[in-house]
C-alpha cells in the first residue's frame, strides 16, 4: 500500500487539476455562449440579442464561480455543524486538513436519513465539507475518517472548483432551455410564422438536445477520473484503505436516496444519487451520463491495495 500512496505526487496533481479547471471552465462558458446565441437567433434579436447572450454567459459563469459553494449548499440543505453536536466530525475533519497540509473547511450537516457526503468550494481556503446524519448514524470512526479524506482530498486537488461550477453551469442551462420554451410557445420569434424557418431547426436541436447532453457528457467526464484520483488520495492521507474500503462497501449496500438533489448537484456526492434512480433499462447509454465510476470498481481498486479478493457485490 505505501508503494502505491507514494507515487501520488500532489503537487503535480494539484497543478494539471489547476489547468483542467480552467479549461473546464471556459468550455462551460463556452457552452453557455452557444446556446444564448442560439436562442437569440432563433428569437431574431439581432446583434444586441448576441451581446445581451454573451452578457448573460459570462456574468452566469464568473457569479457561477463566485456563488458555487453558496449555490451548492442551499441546494441540498445543508446546515452548519455545531462543535457540541457533531464533535467528532469536527475533531475528524480537522486531523485530517492537518494531515493534508490545508486550512481546515466549514462543516456542515444534511439531515437525510441516506449515508452521503460532499464537498464543495471555489480554493482550499474557501472551501467546505458536508456530511449527512445517515452517514455519521451508519459509519464507525475509521469509515467517517476515510469518507471524509476523500472529501477533503476533493479540495486539496482543486477538484471543488469545477465541480461546485457545474452545479451552476446547469442551473444556468436549464433556466436557457425554460426560457426557450416559454419564448417560442407563446410566438416570441418574428420567424415562427413561418414553418421552415431554418434558424428555428437549428435552435431546436441545439437547445433541447444538444446542450443538454453536452453538459451532461462533459460533467460526467469531469468527475469520473476526479473520483478515482480523491479515492487514490484519500488512502495517501489516511494510509489506511480499508477505511475508505468498508464505506464505499456499505454505501453500496445501502438503497437509500438523498431526498434534496438534482442532476445539478449529483457529482457532488461521494455515491452519486442517480445510482439508485437508474433503472436496468438503457443502462449503457445511462453510463455515458455517469458522474462516477462504479462502486464495485472503485472498491475492487481499493481491496487490490489490501491484498483482497475481488468485491462480490450486493
Amino acid at each position: 500500500m505505501g508503494r502505491v500512496t507514494e507515487r501520488l505526487d500532489f503537487d503535480a496533481l494539484a497543478a494539471a487539476n489547476r489547468r483542467d479547471t480552467w479549461f473546464l471552465m471556459f468550455g462551460f462558458f463556452a457552452l453557455l455562449s452557444i446556446v444564448s446565441v442560439t436562442v437569440s437567433a432563433v428569437l431574431q434579436a439581432g446583434v444586441i440579442g448576441v451581446i445581451i447572450a454573451l452578457a448573460f454567459s459570462g456574468s452566469s459563469s464568473f457569479m457561477g464561480y463566485v456563488q458555487s459553494d453558496n449555490i451548492a449548499i442551499k441546494s441540498t440543505g445543508a446546515v452548519p455543524a455545531s462543535q457540541e453536536e457533531f464533535g467528532q466530525l469536527h475533531n475528524i475533519v480537522e486531523a485530517l486538513a492537518i494531515a493534508s497540509g490545508i486550512p481546515k473547511p466549514r462543516v456542515f450537516v444534511v439531515h437525510d436519513d441516506a449515508p452521503n457526503a460532499f464537498a464543495t468550494g471555489k480554493n482550499p481556503e474557501n472551501a467546505a465539507v458536508a456530511a449527512t446524519t445517515g452517514l455519521l448514524a451508519t459509519m464507525n470512526r475509521d469509515e467517517l475518517e476515510g469518507v471524509m479524506a476523500h472529501e477533503l482530498a476533493h479540495i486539496r486537488n482543486l477538484d471543488i472548483r469545477v465541480m461546485t461550477v457545474a452545479v451552476a453551469t446547469a442551473g444556468s442551462i436549464a433556466i436557457i432551455v425554460d426560457l426557450f420554451w416559454r419564448l417560442l410557445y407563446f410566438g416570441g420569434g418574428r420567424g415562427n410564422d413561418d414553418d421552415d424557418n431554418p434558424m428555428a431547426i437549428v435552435g431546436l436541436v441545439v437547445v433541447a438536445i444538444l446542450a443538454p447532453v453536452a453538459a451532461a457528457m462533459l460533467k460526467a467526464a469531469v468527475s469520473r477520473r476526479r473520483e478515482a484520483l480523491a479515492d487514490a488520495t484519500a488512502v495517501a492521507i489516511t494510509r489506511y484503505p480499508a477505511g475508505l474500503r468498508m464505506a464505499l462497501e456499505k454505501l453500496d449496500a445501502d438503497r437509500s436516496v438523498v431526498r434534496r438533489t438534482s442532476h445539478a448537484t449529483s457529482h457532488l456526492w461521494i455515491e452519486t444519487p442517480d445510482d439508485h434512480q437508474k433503472g436496468h433499462r438503457g443502462r449503457r447509454f445511462n453510463d455515458m451520463f455517469d458522474t462516477h465510476p462504479p462502486l464495485a470498481s472503485r472498491i475492487n481498486t481499493l481491496r487490490a491495495m489490501e491484498g483482497l479478493p475481488p468485491y462480490q457485490g450486493q
